[in-house]
């Protein structure tokens, strides 16, 4: 969608997309890989004297710690949200999970969050906060805030937010209170 000089829109398109990444939990991702192939390593290659209770505890921890690491930081490394004529979709990580999907129907507003921050959320990830609701954050930078018919707000760090944000709008005024049905 382009803006017009004249300050109106173009017509919004049938469907809209976009994403975020965030590049630091490639690292994060990388230190539980390490984890895994040290736990594989000690399995292998053991030279422990102390017996196999200690060497086992140490394979299984280090393989735990490691895929917990890996797959926890995988699920967050980008965030796909998409926007079609009835449902807002917010898709995590390579192989799309958590996902979530909004009928726009159960939305009553969506605002512009210029500065979304990790710690505002209490890290990275899918977070919910009694006070705050729910987000998708998976960097710091602009985001989108759904406010829902039932009093919760739903945010996504996503890029080029305000374009989203007045695409679902567009699509909202049919379905305000008092609009004719």
């Amino acid at each position: 969608m382009r803006d017009h000089p004249d300050g109106d829109t173009a017509p919004h398109p049938e469907v809209w997309t976009g994403r975020a990444t965030n590049r630091v939990q490639w690292l994060l991702a990388l230190v539980g890989a390490a984890c895994m192939a040290l736990g594989i390593e000690l399995a292998v290659d053991s030279a422990w004297t102390s017996g196999v209770a200690p060497l086992v505890m140490s394979v299984v921890g280090c393989i735990a710690a490691g895929l917990l690491v890996l797959f926890g930081t995988l699920a967050f490394v980008h965030v796909a949200v998409k926007v079609d004529e009835d449902t807002l979709e917010v898709r995590c990580g390579h192989i799309g999970l958590p996902r979530r999907r909004i009928p726009l129907a159960q939305v009553a507003g969506a605002d512009f969050a210029p500065r979304v921050t990790p710690c505002q959320w209490g890290g990275w990830g899918y977070r919910w906060r009694p006070e705050k609701g729910t987000a998708v954050v998976v960097r710091r930078g602009e985001g989108l805030v759904l406010r829902l018919w039932d009093g919760h707000t739903f945010t996504i760090t996503v890029d080029n937010a305000e374009s989203a944000v007045r695409v679902i709008r567009a699509r909202l005024r049919p379905s305000l209170p008092g609009a004719a049905h």
